[in-house]
């Protein structure tokens, strides 16, 4: 959850120059699975997608501002982006711009508000030119 409040943060702080997306996808550690002992919920396997989209909701809770999409059954987003467990992402015109490292230890969001502020301060700089279409 701790690591949710970070993420709403940095959101807030870039809501100027950046869109903000979660997508939550397949549990890491089920109640039923995999147990971790520091698990914030007890959220067992998802069998189906109303599972997800009820575990989903716990996440938007935590970071209320924020855009939720949830992964298919199949876990396509999940496969696409190797986010398992997590994973943060910056996407500009449809290609990666920045991927960080696979959670949880490398899901480091210090890394991504560095990204984030080196972006910003190319966007201020007076040779910089930016249009919007």
């Amino acid at each position: 959850m701790a690591r949710l409040r970070s993420f709403q943060r940095l959101a807030s702080h870039f809501v100027d120059i950046a869109d903000f997306l979660l997508v939550y996808i397949e549990e890491a550690h089920p109640s039923d699975g995999w147990v971790s002992s520091d698990a914030a919920y007890n959220i067992p396997k998802h069998q189906c997608l109303q599972d997800r989209l009820r575990a989903a909701q716990l996440m938007r809770e935590g970071a209320p501002d924020c855009p939720l999409a949830v992964d298919t059954m199949d876990n396509a987003s999940s496969a696409a982006y190797g986010a398992y467990f997590e994973r943060l992402y910056v996407i500009q015109e449809e290609k990666v711009m920045y991927q960080g490292g696979r959670g949880p230890e490398g899901y480091k969001i210090s890394e991504l508000r560095s990204w984030l502020d080196q972006y910003k301060t190319r966007l201020q700089s007076p040779g910089t030119v930016v249009i919007q279409v």
